[in-house]
């Protein structure tokens, strides 16, 4: 557990330098912080055995909390916290239902439930101006409407502490009882129930706690790129999370970050270089991963660094 302190706040500091070294960076790292909390959700549901393909409808979900308050409201210290009350919200309603299921019914039903807020989405123009999306207003924080190089500065301060807040709470409930069981729902639910714990009510209450990670992650999001389209909704972009997820490694919390950040410069880099094959360096960077770090990138750190992973 201090291993793992050290290693993340010598990351943040990495990102800080990154960012002040080369300025265009702060937007790219901020996303990816942002995608970086999203995932930690994903890493709760892996614990547990169960892969959401649908994650994204929370990240949307936050996002559209922002495009359609921020003009009436453009206070971005109150639209975070509304957007991940939103999405937790949304979570309990899916969450009561599809914690019925394991395995591909699980990841399935999580698919076809965002596929069909992406269809509403996309469809009712007169509300969320269809793909077309809808230009975030500028906000605001605590008040004073600041310069944009002072909002890209506190953007990506708001995600690292953001980060560094839930990185610590997924990595101390991960040790908690409440942890354990959520592991125990992957490998002997039915010794879980004989000793009285719920495994659905385990397992609803990481649903609802991912999806507040994915809906503050959607604000993040919102508010640094100030446009919201519904394809933040569609089905590539839940599984650009489980993408993250896989790349950087379930074995900690650090890894969510470690592959957010990893995949966004990639991308970037990727995309200015080679624009019509970056997709197949992405796949070929995780296929492999997958063949020879099936732990991720936290794997592959904490065998180099001794840190147990």
């Amino acid at each position: 557990m201090i291993a793992e302190g050290l290693i993340a706040l010598l990351g943040a500091g990495v990102l800080l330098v990154a960012a002040l070294a080369i300025p265009w960076l702060k937007f790219v790292l901020t996303i990816a912080l942002a995608k970086g909390i999203a995932v930690l959700g994903i890493l709760l549901l892996l614990r547990a055995g169960q892969v959401s393909f649908g994650h994204a409808m929370f990240l949307a979900t936050g996002a559209y909390t922002v495009a359609f308050l921020a003009p009436a409201m453009p206070e971005a210290l109150l639209l975070i916290p509304l957007g991940g009350l939103f999405a937790g919200l949304l979570g309990l309603l899916v969450g009561l239902f599809v914690v019925r299921y394991r395995d591909i019914f699980f990841g399935m039903l999580n698919l076809a439930i965002s596929m069909v807020l992406y269809s509403l989405l996309e469809k009712l123009y007169h509300l969320t101006k269809g793909t077309d999306g809808i230009r975030v207003a500028r906000a605001t924080f605590a008040g004073f409407d600041l310069p944009r190089e002072t909002q890209e500065w506190l953007m990506f301060a708001i995600a690292l502490g953001l980060a560094a807040l839930f990185g610590t709470l997924v990595a101390a409930y991960l040790r908690s009882p409440m942890g354990r069981a959520l592991a125990g729902i992957k490998t002997r639910e039915t010794r879980l129930e004989f000793l009285g714990v719920s495994a659905r009510r385990v397992l609803l209450f990481a649903y609802v706690a991912s999806a507040v990670m994915g809906g503050i992650a959607g604000t993040l999001v919102a508010l640094t790129t100030r446009h919201v389209t519904p394809l933040l909704g569609y089905w590539t972009s839940s599984g650009e999370l489980v993408f993250i997820a896989i790349l950087g490694g379930a074995g900690s919390a650090v890894g969510a970050f470690l592959g957010a950040v990893a995949f966004e410069l990639v991308r970037v880099y990727a995309a200015a270089s080679v624009a019509d094959a970056w997709q197949m360096i992405l796949g070929g960077v995780l296929l492999l991963v997958i063949l020879f770090a099936p732990g991720g990138l936290w794997g592959i750190l904490a065998g180099r660094l001794k840190v147990r992973a």
